[in-house]
């Protein structure tokens, strides 16, 4: 099981993109769970994540995060994949950070 993390200023931006993600994750082997939450929710989730990553709108949270979560790799979404929702690429993208 592989554990994607999104999370955005208040979540409902990411949770549309993790449909798309979920959509193109039908066609892969591996099982793969995929959540949204709001910057405030983040502790409910993080610790089952094999990735955090963050909406564009929140990347100023970068740096803290990465020191705060050095255990998994956090990085932030490319702002056009993320702007036009293309769930297969940032999946992608995921899950190539989870296998380094």
């Amino acid at each position: 099981m592989k554990n994607i993390l999104l999370v955005c200023a208040a979540g409902m931006s990411t949770s549309m993109l993790v449909n798309k993600m979920e959509e193109a994750a039908k066609n892969k082997e591996d099982e793969i769970r995929i959540n949204a939450t709001s910057g405030g929710e983040l502790e409910k989730y993080v610790e089952d994540a094999d990735v955090l990553l963050l909406g564009p709108q929140v990347s100023y949270l970068l740096n803290d995060y990465k020191d705060k979560y050095a255990n998994i790799p956090v990085e932030v979404i490319n702002s056009v994949d993320y702007g036009t929702m293309n769930g297969q690429k940032v999946l992608d993208w995921a899950l190539n950070l989870i296998e380094k």
